[in-house]
């Protein structure tokens, strides 16, 4: 890896689909997301991995080792670089890699400034690995100034399959509409547009301006089929090639986009919505989504 491909001080202007890499096998499955995704929307792909160096408190020069930590840092990712690029040999598109040193989740939120989208695994080692969902994932989701895809261990996108976004009648959620049909649109998808009403007593937490009676049901939710036209009107003008489709599952809306992830080949969420905690960086559903998720998520900034 030379001095040009670090570019740890360089920042492209156009970074394309950026990916974390960290050598696990899940950063890996993204690795292969993001070089397809790159291919689709016709972008170049950067690789990057990050390192750190701690600080080291030698009691005499005898105890110092004969290369300096950054150095053993820096040798040590990019030879993990490399075995990236091995595993891109076959990617026809323009690569750049990247070795940064800092923090893995702040390295990535950073370049996402001058990336169109970034790719990620749900988990991963070093300097990549968190919890049941990673810490890098969670933090680049809710920090990231593009979209994020996470990329879980459970199973492969299926093909041919449809785009899940939800919409909540907020602007993130509108956002992450069109974004989805962008998305869709460069992988020849259908897009389908799901508003979920929850059930029950839970309509007071996500619709407090409604009173709780019988008849709150059927009106609510052909409101919503209302306003879910309107908005496959709005998509169908800007991508008249795409199919879109729109539907109002009543229930749990984690579970009900839980569902969708088993079958969908991407589901898009906003960052946050209407919840009760507007102000939060991750909403409740995404998080809710995100750390349970059988396929694909993206999460669109606001």
């Amino acid at each position: 890896m030379t001095a040009e491909n670090r570019s740890a001080d360089q920042t492209s202007t156009n970074l394309g689909i950026l990916v974390g890499y960290d050598g696990s096998e899940l950063a890996a499955r993204a690795l292969e997301y993001g070089a397809a995704e790159a291919t689709r929307r016709k972008a170049p792909l950067t690789v990057v991995a990050a390192y750190t160096v701690p600080a080291m408190i030698y009691p005499n020069i005898a105890s110092m080792p004969e290369e300096n930590e950054e150095e053993a840092a820096l040798r040590a990712v990019e030879k993990r670089l490399g075995e990236a690029a091995g595993l891109l040999r076959d990617h026809a598109g323009k690569v750049s890699y990247r070795a940064d040193q800092g923090d893995a989740a702040g390295v990535l939120r950073d370049l996402s400034a001058h990336a169109r989208t970034v790719v990620v695994g749900a988990r991963g080692r070093g300097g990549f690995m968190g919890r049941i969902l990673g810490s890098v994932s969670t933090a680049l989701s809710a920090h990231s100034h593009c979209p994020t895809i996470v990329v879980p261990d459970h199973r492969t996108e299926p093909d041919g399959a449809r785009v899940v976004v939800a919409v909540d009648g907020s602007d993130a959620g509108r956002l992450a509409m069109f974004t989805a049909a962008e998305v869709a649109n460069s992988r020849n998808a259908a897009l389908d547009i799901v508003s979920v009403l929850p059930a029950g007593d839970e309509w007071l937490y996500w619709y407090p301006e409604l009173e709780l009676s019988a008849e709150v049901s059927g009106r609510r939710k052909k409101q919503l089929e209302t306003a879910l036209e309107a908005e496959v009107a709005a998509v169908a003008q800007q991508f008249p090639d795409l199919p879109v489709s729109a539907e109002v599952p009543i229930g749990d809306p984690v579970e009900e986009l839980l569902e969708a992830t088993k079958t969908a080949q991407l589901t898009v969420l906003g960052t946050r919505g209407r919840g009760a905690v507007r102000s939060a960086l991750l909403g409740s559903v995404s998080r809710g989504v995100l750390h349970h998720a059988d396929g694909p998520v993206m999460v669109v900034p606001s």
